[in-house]
């Protein structure tokens, strides 16, 4: 690190800490390599004036950094949203083989009765002619992103029959999804009534 980087990161206490600070510092001190940060102070009067100028740099860097991750969190958002609609569509539709790709390899689903099952034993009840779905829906529905890891909450309503008896429920869901081989799978689903 050049000397302009320590007298830089001298001014703030916490600075050495901060890797956005580092990197502003490596951005400043590359591109401005002749500024001597003590001698720019002592000439603007001093520390107590250049410290607020440079707080205000760092932070406006930070903000700048950090803008294409919202950009990437918005997106993948939409994305989760817009599968778990998916899935409401193709439970409707009785499409197996869209839920099928849509989940992992070792999903666990856990029903409102709590029934659990695996991968195997959910598309075969998915599948079961027994069960006919007329309406799944969503809302409320929440996500939080966590590196390749989501969670997605919200609120769902679903109405059919099962062996001609019908059925509707209003309940809270949670599903877990992974980011892998360049996909979102749900790995695990629970669903709680609501009433």
């Amino acid at each position: 690190m050049t000397e302009y980087c320590r007298n830089f990161l001298a001014l703030f206490p916490i600075g050495h800490q901060l890797p956005a600070a580092l990197s502003f510092c490596k951005m400043l001190c590359t591109s401005l390599p002749g500024i001597c940060f003590w001698r720019l102070a002592l000439r603007l009067g001093g520390f107590t004036m250049m410290r607020p100028l440079l707080c205000s740099l760092l932070l406006t860097a930070c903000a700048f950094a950090q803008a294409p991750q919202n950009a990437a969190y918005t997106q993948t958002t939409a994305s989760l949203v817009a599968l778990e609609r998916m899935w409401n569509e193709a439970q409707v539709n009785r499409d197996s083989t869209a839920i099928a790709a849509m989940i992992g390899d070792r999903f666990t689903n856990t029903e409102y009765d709590g029934e659990v099952s695996n991968r195997g034993k959910f598309l075969a009840d998915f599948a079961d002619p027994k069960f006919k779905p007329t309406l799944m829906n969503i809302q409320n529905v929440h996500v939080e992103v966590y590196s390749t890891t989501a969670i997605v909450t919200g609120d769902y309503h679903t109405r059919g029959s099962y062996a001609s008896k019908p059925y509707e429920h209003f309940g809270r869901f949670t599903d877990t999804w992974v980011f892998q081989d360049g996909k979102w799978l749900c790995v695990a689903s629970h669903s709680s009534l609501k009433k």
